[in-house]
């Protein structure tokens, strides 16, 4: 693990907290250079020193919900250590509400800050891994982009239309040395239900039961470190739990799994 990132220059959106926290830690740890992305500056200054080697962690503020600031952005991280090897992206938000319930907004939102930015970001970054004939695209989804249950279907929309991007963008780039990575976790030990999108404007604001069963971030970065290091083009991520049953019956029996969506309400 640690030869494969190594000297490595790795770009984390979303990495003051959960996921894009520890992966900042494990990779840290194994020699990579970073570069730390999100809203909240003084929570990156924290993971900052909480990295191995500070000298090798570049904060870049970033607002991914700013789509128009992306393009810039992408110029600056590249400056950072000269390349980029590795594009974590991994910021977004949740939502919890029914679907009569959830204002049109409440979709764009999730449309804009979990897929379009993505799609910025990455469209921004690709000359620079063209030009260098080698990169890694390495993208969050969820379990939520490949099925759909209740009171995710803004969340789920989003994801599933970043399968769909990033498989298409696989398959045009494959020829040029460009991996692309999409992780599909389930529940993940994170806070990212307290900011959960609703129907209200304040947001969930409360732990989930399922999340704070899940798998803890620091083994969830583990797994997502060794499907980059292999070149997974999708991977699991999470405990062998409902989540995963839930992926091989969408598989390979959809049917059963439509008839009991209804009762996978989120807790």
């Amino acid at each position: 693990m640690n030869n494969h990132f190594n000297n490595k220059v790795v770009w984390i959106t979303g990495a003051s907290s959960g996921i894009g926290e520890a992966l900042a830690y494990a990779m840290s740890g194994c020699g990579a250079k970073l570069i730390l992305s999100s809203r909240r500056i003084n929570e990156l200054e924290r993971v900052k020193q909480g990295c191995s080697s500070q000298e090798n962690v570049f904060i870049l503020p970033l607002d991914l919900s700013d789509t128009n600031s992306l393009d810039a952005a992408v110029l600056l991280a590249i400056k950072c250590f000269g390349v980029i090897d590795i594009m974590v992206h991994n910021g977004g938000v949740t939502q919890r509400s029914l679907v009569i319930d959830t204002d049109i907004q409440v979709h764009r939102k999730l449309m804009e800050l979990d897929y379009f930015s993505y799609v910025v970001l990455t469209k921004a970054l690709l000359p620079h891994f063209l030009e260098r004939k080698t990169g890694h695209f390495v993208v969050t989804s969820s379990v939520m982009g490949k099925i759909g249950t209740p009171m995710r279907s803004a969340y789920a929309a989003a994801k599933h239309a970043l399968h769909g991007f990033f498989d298409c963008l696989r398959a045009e780039i494959a020829a040029d040395n460009i991996k692309v990575t999409i992780l599909t976790p389930g529940y993940i030990r994170t806070n990212i239900s307290l900011f959960a999108v609703t129907n209200k404007p304040y947001g969930l604001g409360k732990p989930s039961e399922n999340i704070e069963n899940g798998l803890p971030a620091d083994r969830a970065a583990r797994q997502i470190m060794k499907a980059i290091k292999k070149g997974a083009f999708e991977a699991y991520i999470g405990k062998l739990s409902g989540e995963r049953v839930g992926l091989w019956l969408n598989r390979f029996l959809p049917g059963v799994l439509t008839r009991i969506a209804p009762k996978l309400v989120p807790k």
